[in-house]
């Protein structure tokens, strides 16, 4: 079992509530996850998506944090080519100057997922290309070692230790390895191919100031109840809703799993809805215990980062506790 436990909420629309609910949710549930002893509360970002409330973590991240007092609060993450380096530097110097030794930056290297939001951040697909620069000039702009704008300085980022984590989308581990930072790779359900990813991570890494040695969390949902049914109806509304984004190219808000249960699907519907349930970490607490043993043996994990998200918020709730029952939080 992986011992450190941590969780991102994506603050994800629920039919029949409102964004702003989404929003308070999440910050409930930092509190929640600060009660049953996770070691991190992390937030996500999304642009235009009607079904995610989150689109600025770092703000998110300071309702957050200012709501807990011990739980280490991040992002994962921030997509570093939607934004200047400096402006992100400068916040999370903002957020670890108010929360000191709390605070995480997690980035990513992806851009809007369609042209129109691209054209409204003022970025295209290129730009994800220009990641690792990036990246080395946001930490530049912590370190004071940057020189690309002379006499420049990050108030109050400048010289204040901010952990940094890579978000492993394509070139992201190599990247991550290059810059000797913490690589966070996903998702459960494609465990080969995360098992190559932190393996090539692993025999790339080269230690920096941000690392001594490699750092892996392995990202994925996962869902505990009672049963191994009602674990599986936690799963449901977030696999109607990846199957209905990819028939319909819109991401929208969580339905309750007994409507997505009485719809009549089509049967690239049912394909893609059946997809996206299998793989997934679920079951009761001895099922996912066990399953749990063996991404522990097969990854060689630091941390586990778990990214469940569902229309029933009590079963989400009794899933985190259960969860943190199983790992002895």
């Amino acid at each position: 079992m992986i011992r450190k436990l941590s969780l991102l909420d994506r603050s994800r629309v629920r039919e029949g509530h409102t964004a702003p609910e989404a929003l308070r949710n999440t910050v409930d549930l930092a509190r929640t996850a600060e009660e049953l002893g996770y070691h991190r509360f992390w937030v996500a970002e999304h642009h235009s998506v009607p079904g995610v409330a989150g689109s600025a973590p770092t703000v998110l991240a300071a309702a957050v944090a200012a709501a807990t007092r011990r739980i280490r609060v991040g992002t994962g993450g921030v997509m570093l080519p939607n934004h200047q380096p400096l402006v992100v530097a400068e916040q999370f110097g903002v957020l670890e100057s108010l929360f000191p030794g709390r605070i995480d930056m997690g980035l990513g290297r992806s851009v809007g997922f369609t042209n129109g939001i691209r054209r409204a951040l003022g970025r295209d697909t290129g730009d994800a290309d220009r990641f690792e620069e990036q990246l080395a000039e946001l930490l530049g702009w912590l370190d004071g070692s940057q020189q690309a704008h002379p006499q420049v300085h990050a108030r109050p980022a400048e010289g204040l230790r901010i952990p940094a984590y890579v978000l492993a989308t394509g070139e992201g581990a190599g990247i991550a390895a290059r810059a000797g930072l913490p690589l966070v790779v996903g998702d459960l359900r494609t465990r080969g191919r995360v098992t190559e990813v932190i393996d090539t991570y692993r025999k790339d890494f080269r230690a920096s100031a941000w690392g001594a040695e490699p750092y892996v969390v392995v990202s994925g949902t996962v869902a505990v109840a009672a049963t191994a049914e009602e674990a599986r109806r936690i799963l449901v509304p977030e696999a109607w809703s990846v199957a209905y984004s990819r028939t319909r190219g819109s991401f929208p808000p969580l339905r309750p799993a007994e409507e997505v249960e009485a719809l009549s699907m089509t049967p690239k519907e049912r394909e893609l809805y059946e997809g996206a349930l299998a793989g997934h970490v679920h079951g009761t607490e001895e099922q996912v215990a066990a399953e749990l043993a063996e991404v522990a043996a097969l990854t060689g994990a630091d941390e586990l980062l778990v990214t469940t998200s569902t229309h029933d918020r009590t079963a989400l709730l009794d899933s985190y506790r259960r969860l943190a029952r199983i790992a002895g939080l």
